[in-house]
């Protein structure tokens, strides 16, 4: 006896998301940032690292929850978080989390990937990020400038760090590289905000627009001209110099100075050449 084939499964195909239901999922981890952050602050959660492309809000979200948050610091002249930026030296990585080893403080290091290429930084980093209950960072060689400026060459690390990059730290196709940020991974919570594709970017724009990021600029009706921003972006999105809410607030400026001629300038200013 021959058993009857099984008949064959269809492939049920997902309906398509539409924008909203696509903005919202992004809106979803931006929230969850949002808490994470917080977290750090209050020293529940020790780290975070943050990955998604540049130039869609990845720092203001957390910046922006910390100066909520850090009202009674400020009344007491005390400054318990810091964002560094660029890139930094295995030593300038150490000072950093000498200054800010405290309890209660934190450090967000924005856009400092060359810390991911340095093995010296890698191993000060995965110190400062141990789950173990006491994380102890050591620099192991004489160094005029710790001792010049009075910092101990071992201290213990009590505070939290977030690492906003633009590394997919699961993606990353180097051995060497990966095994490395497989031990951050390891140690942190990891939130990939999953934008990835140009239509992405432009609903994350899009959204932090209408979200009031204009509201400074003082327009008579800024509802309008969020709109016309926007509707400029999605027209010329493929002849942008960049996709980004810097290019947005350029917009801004333009219509500012000639609002009933700025499309004119912006044509010359703001998209590629020859577009």
């Amino acid at each position: 006896m021959f058993e009857a084939e099984a008949a064959p499964t269809e492939e049920v195909l997902e309906e398509p998301k539409t924008q909203e239901e696509r903005m919202a999922e992004i809106q979803a981890r931006f929230d969850i940032l949002d808490d994470m952050a917080e977290a750090c602050k209050e020293g529940t959660v020790r780290a975070l690292i943050l990955s998604g492309p540049p130039r869609i809000g990845k720092s203001y979200g957390v910046t922006t929850k910390f100066e909520q948050t850090s009202m009674f610091d400020n009344l007491q002249s005390v400054n318990k978080w810091e964002v560094v930026k660029g890139a930094t030296s295995g030593l300038g990585l150490y000072k950093k989390l000498y200054q800010y080893s405290k309890a209660g403080s934190v450090i967000v290091f924005d856009d400092c990937d060359t810390v991911l290429f340095d093995d010296l930084s890698l191993n000060i980093l995965k110190a400062a990020l141990d789950t173990g209950k006491k994380r102890i960072i050591q620099w192991n060689t004489e160094s005029r400038v710790l001792d010049r400026e009075g910092i101990p060459d071992k201290f213990e690390f009590e505070g939290a760090v977030i690492f906003i990059t633009n590394v997919k730290f699961d993606m990353v196709k180097s051995k060497k590289l990966a095994s490395h940020l497989e031990a951050l991974m390891s140690r942190c919570h990891y939130i990939d905000l999953t934008i990835d594709s140009t239509e992405d970017k432009m609903l994350r724009i899009k959204q932090v627009v209408r979200l009031g990021m204009l509201n400074g600029y003082n327009f008579p009706d800024v509802k309008a001209v969020e709109e016309m921003i926007i509707d400029y972006m999605t027209t010329n999105q493929k002849k942008m110099q960049e996709l980004s809410l810097r290019m947005a607030i350029k917009l801004a400026e333009l219509i500012k100075i000639k609002p009933d001629d700025w499309q004119s300038t912006a044509n010359v200013t703001c998209l590629k050449r020859g577009a």
